[in-house]
């Protein structure tokens, strides 16, 4: 067998015996250099790992998810939640459109799919299911809606594809972002009412006047949690801070709300919230430096190339080589994480767009949208099993549901692929490089 089999199939091998990913890559890689370079080569492997973090941009993923689990205990899913009540009032699938938007809110703060269910899964499942709906399609909502978090800027999947994929601006794809997640956030929500109003979820008197929060004292409270998201955005568009600065901007913004505004959040807190930070960027980490052994024997070997080679070779069609890699990128999600999928796949796809002409920002938000669609696609699911877990059922008993809605946010995922202007208009129109 060639070098490139070997390291393919040793991949394989090692993640259906149910070795982690980042382990899975590495000892692969370590594999095809064995089989197809010099041994001595094996010397380059400590180079590969250092290389493969050390770079400026990933500064901003440890930081983004500390944002994240600092909005997420400082109560900020609570008072969104309330104002958004406040807004809406009680009708079938109020509950359910409150559970969207604040899910796309929240996304606006920390770009990661599971922190966000875990934060409005714990506020909005007891009240959904006090208004009647089912805990399954409650988690699954859930769950669905918060993987538009991998979409609306600040996106921690997207700071790892501009780096992975060269000449890409990162304000520009924060820019793509922003509306193929709005339309993920409504392509959602439509058969959530729909169905809320079929089964008559929550009628008109769910929820007694005398327990609907006060639009102004509810929007009072909800004001912090939503400046973050106009901070953040509003300081990369005017280039007051770099995106790997806003990230420290979101953190010591998240920081002052917690112990100052909320005061749901105590010094010792602050503490503890960073080294559960920590071990979640080490673990990030650690598939990104590993990955770097994969990636550099792949490259060396050609297999990469090979592979892009195959592909290219399936079809002149761009269409349906499209659809095909879709297809597989969203068999990918249903498997692996967001980090991995991008490591592994984009040296083969980056020649296949290059190919093609396809725009790289185009392109990755197409990617960004099938991974989130795998997110809560069983039988992996990390949003699904988040809120799964929370609810207290089965992920099986979710499964017709999460099938609805992975129909909704693939209409949604056609409509970007057929229309690129989508994604592109907002980055175009605020003078980035696409």
């Amino acid at each position: 067998m060639s070098p490139d089999l070997w390291m393919i199939l040793a991949f394989a091998g090692l993640l259906i015996a149910g070795v982690p990913v980042a382990f899975s890559l590495a000892l692969a890689g370590a594999v095809g250099i064995v089989m197809g370079l010099p041994p001595a080569m094996l010397a380059t492997l400590g180079t590969n790992t250092y290389n493969s973090i050390a770079k400026y941009p990933l500064i901003a993923i440890p930081l983004f998810i500390m944002t994240g689990l600092i909005f997420e205990r400082a109560g900020v899913a609570l008072r969104l939640v309330r104002f958004a009540q406040a807004l809406i009032g009680p009708r079938h699938g109020g509950l359910a459109l409150v559970a969207v938007l604040v899910c796309m809110i929240m996304g606006g703060m920390s770009g990661s799919g599971p922190a966000d269910a875990a934060a409005v899964a714990m506020v909005m499942l007891p009240s959904m299911t006090k208004a009647g709906y089912p805990k399954p399609f409650s988690a699954t909502l859930i769950a669905a809606s918060a993987s538009t978090a991998i979409l609306i800027p600040p996106s921690v999947a997207l700071i790892l594809y501009s780096i992975v994929v060269p000449g890409v601006d990162l304000r520009a794809l924060f820019a793509a972002g922003l509306f193929p997640g709005i339309l993920a956030g409504l392509a959602l929500l439509v058969p959530a009412l729909l169905v809320s109003r079929r089964y008559g979820w929550e009628g008109g008197n769910a929820m007694p006047l005398a327990e609907r929060p006060k639009v102004r004292e509810s929007f009072k409270q909800a004001l912090p949690a939503l400046f973050a998201p106009v901070l953040i955005l509003g300081g990369l568009r005017s280039g007051l801070f770099t995106p790997t600065e806003a990230a420290v901007v979101a953190v010591a913004y998240g920081a002052l709300v917690g112990l100052f505004l909320t005061r749901e959040i105590g010094w010792r807190d602050l503490w503890s919230l960073f080294g559960e930070a920590a071990v979640i960027s080490g673990v990030v980490m650690l598939i990104i430096a590993l990955a770097g052994i994969f990636a550099w024997a792949g490259t060396m070997l050609g297999t990469f190339r090979h592979l892009a080679e195959w592909i290219i070779g399936l079809s002149d069609s761009g269409v349906l080589l499209l659809i095909l890699i879709m297809l597989a990128v969203l068999l990918a999600g249903m498997l692996l994480d967001a980090i991995s999928i991008y490591l592994i796949m984009m040296p083969i796809l980056i020649p296949v767009m290059q190919h093609f002409g396809w725009n790289p920002v185009w392109f990755g938000i197409l990617l960004a949208m099938n991974i989130a669609i795998g997110q809560f696609t069983p039988p992996v699911a990390v949003n699904l099993m988040v809120t799964t877990e929370i609810a207290k059922i089965r992920l099986e008993q979710t499964v017709g549901w999460a099938l609805l809605f992975v129909l909704a946010m693939a209409c949604a995922l056609a409509l970007v692929a057929t229309f690129p202007e989508i994604a592109l208009w907002l980055p175009r129109v605020l003078g980035y490089n696409v």
